[in-house]
Order: C-alpha cells, then sequence, then structure tokens
C-alpha cells in the first residue's frame, strides 16, 4: 500500500519579538502573569506587510531544500491557515505561483488550529489513493491582524509563524512498522461557535474583525476532546502513550500540553513544547515545532510521533506519523 512519508520540514518565524515585559506596557498583564497562566514568555509578529502568503512560501522553500526535492516534483499544496491574504484567491495558490509550480492543484484549508491535522490528513488520503505523488502541507498564521490589542485575555495568547512538511507517497507494507502517516483521525462540532471565533467576516459583517474567546470552556473542553481522539489512535492501532517516542501537540497552552500529556500517560520528557517562545500560533503550531524538533536531532527515522490539535468550531484531531 501506499504511505505518505514526510521527506522534509520547514518553517519561518518573523523577525520582531515581542516579549511580555511590552504587552505589560499596553495591557494591564504582567509576565508573571502570562507565564503562569499559559506558559509564553514570548511570540513573534508579522512586520508590515509580511503576508500569510510570503511567511507560507519562506516554510515551504526550507521544506523542500531539507528534503533534497525541487518545486516541480510537488503536485498538491495544501496550506491550513485562518488568516489568508485575501478571501480570494487561496493562499495556497500563491506559494504554488511563487514556487513556479504550474500543474497539480493548491487550495486553502480552514480548520483553525487544527488546520495542520486537518491539512495532514487531507493530503495523506489524495497521496494513498495515487491521486498525488507528492505534496507540500503548510501551517502558516498571522493572527497578529485579528487580534483586539486592547483585550488582555486573548492578546498575550498568539503569534504568528509559518511551517511545513513535504509529504512523498511510497510504498508501504501496510503495517505500523512503515514509515509515513499511519492513521488520522479528525473531528468537529459546530455547537462551540461561540466559545472561541472572530467577531467579523467578508459575508457577515464585511469588515475581518478581532478573536474573540471563552477560555475557561476552551481549556475545559480541549484536555477532554484532545484525549479523545488520540485514544482513538491507541484503540486503533494497538499502543498506548508508552509507544510513542515524541508528542507534538498544538502549542495553545502549557497546561492544557501538560494536562493532555497526563491523561495520555506519555512523560514530559518526550513532548515538544514550543508555547514559550512561540505563543500560539494557530495552524502553524504543530509544523512549527516538528521542524524545530526534526533540526535539533531531537525527532529520529523510524520513530513514532504523534500530532494533535483543537481549534474554533470546535475543530479537533489527530495523527501517528512513523517518520
Amino acid at each position: 500500500m501506499l504511505r505518505s512519508v514526510v521527506r522534509g520540514c520547514g518553517s519561518y518565524l518573523p523577525e520582531r519579538i515581542v516579549t511580555n515585559a511590552e504587552l505589560a506596557q499596553r495591557v494591564d498583564t504582567s509576565d508573571e502573569w502570562i507565564v503562569q497562566r499559559t506558559g509564553i514568555h514570548q511570540r513573534h509578529v508579522a512586520a508590515e506587510g509580511e503576508t500569510t502568503s510570503m511567511i507560507g512560501l519562506k516554510a515551504a522553500r526550507a521544506a523542500l531544500a531539507d528534503a533534497g526535492m525541487d518545486a516541480s516534483e510537488i503536485d498538491l499544496i495544501v496550506v491550513a491557515t485562518a488568516t489568508p491574504d485575501h478571501t480570494f484567491p487561496a493562499t495556497a495558490t500563491q506559494i504554488q505561483a511563487e514556487l513556479g509550480i504550474t500543474e497539480g492543484a493548491a487550495f486553502d484549508l480552514q480548520a483553525v488550529c487544527s488546520g495542520f491535522v486537518f491539512g495532514l490528513a487531507t493530503a495523506d488520503k489524495f497521496l494513498r489513493s495515487g491521486a498525488a505523488r507528492a505534496a507540500l502541507v503548510i501551517g502558516a498564521e498571522t493572527f497578529s491582524r485579528i487580534l483586539d490589542w486592547e483585550d488582555r485575555a486573548t492578546c498575550v495568547l498568539f503569534g504568528d509563524g509559518a511551517g511545513a512538511v513535504v509529504l512523498k507517497a511510497e510504498e508501504g507494507g501496510g503495517t505500523l512498522a512503515d514509515r509515513g502517516v499511519l492513521t488520522t483521525h479528525i473531528r468537529s462540532d459546530g455547537r462551540f461557535k461561540n466559545k472561541l471565533y472572530v467577531d467579523g467576516g467578508a459575508g457577515s459583517t464585511k469588515t475581518v474583525g478581532f478573536l474573540r474567546m471563552e477560555g475557561k470552556e476552551v481549556f475545559r473542553h480541549a484536555v477532554v476532546k484532545l484525549a479523545e481522539t488520540v485514544q482513538h489512535t491507541f484503540s486503533e492501532t494497538g499502543l498506548s502513550g508508552r509507544d510513542i517516542d515524541w508528542f507534538v501537540p498544538h502549542q495553545a497552552n502549557r497546561r492544557i500540553i501538560d494536562a493532555t500529556a497526563d491523561k495520555l500517560g506519555i512523560s514530559h520528557d518526550r513532548v515538544v513544547v514550543t508555547v514559550d517562545r512561540h505563543g500560539n500560533t494557530s495552524a502553524a503550531s504543530i509544523p512549527l515545532a516538528l521542524a524545530e524538533a526534526h533540526r535539533d536531532g531531537r525527532i529520529q527515522p523510524g520513530q513514532l510521533v504523534l500530532i494533535e490539535a483543537m481549534g474554533g468550531g470546535f475543530t479537533w484531531g489527530s495523527a501517528l506519523i512513523r517518520w
């Protein structure tokens, strides 16, 4: 059977870093308050004129270089983003054009913070069916553009950035020993819209709007739903938390990360954490963390890597990858 094998990872973070101390000069907050509740010390913010497609393109090029592949080998681009450059065309098509690709398909996918997991699951289906040979899955966000910088409950949480992986269809034996994406699970439940949303849109207010969130409710649902989707993975594969080499969760909040790892029986020393330096970069957070752990040598070929995320909607999901 065909498997979607990770051939390369890449990432990009905007140059500007905003510390908690800087935010404390703008809103009623403090470094101690932010760190205690979220684990975040700083976040990156895109420069004026630095768009989602621009940072996504840089991550894509880095992933292709890491894979040792030419852009002409890619016939599918999936960009997970909640902050596209335009209502249309898709950010993915802009990246496709900049890479000089004129074949195949490129489209955006919107599942907010779960976007990269949804994008990986989607690309996996294309590759495993033979409909595509190689794919770029990109998570790219400029959340700084939809933040109310006077709302201390939300503006301290988010940052900008982009991460990407190159997937290539390769033959596998159909067992858990195969390299590549082994299983994916994605879910959504629209009843929770008002817990985490943006209060604008082209089809409603004709404005971009600002992010709004009921933090305590999101936290409560996150731990339960994230553990639930991973348990589906464990039930399907017969694995447990002890079998996972690296847990790479969505980087929203350090307390959510720790609580989920505890529920799954995964030791904290096997959890990749970047939220302290990146903040919550929504769909970019998992590929940013994957790229960092791949680059510094923590994630090694043959290891089992578990990813999971939950975002507005609610949407949530997980994927198990043999590196």
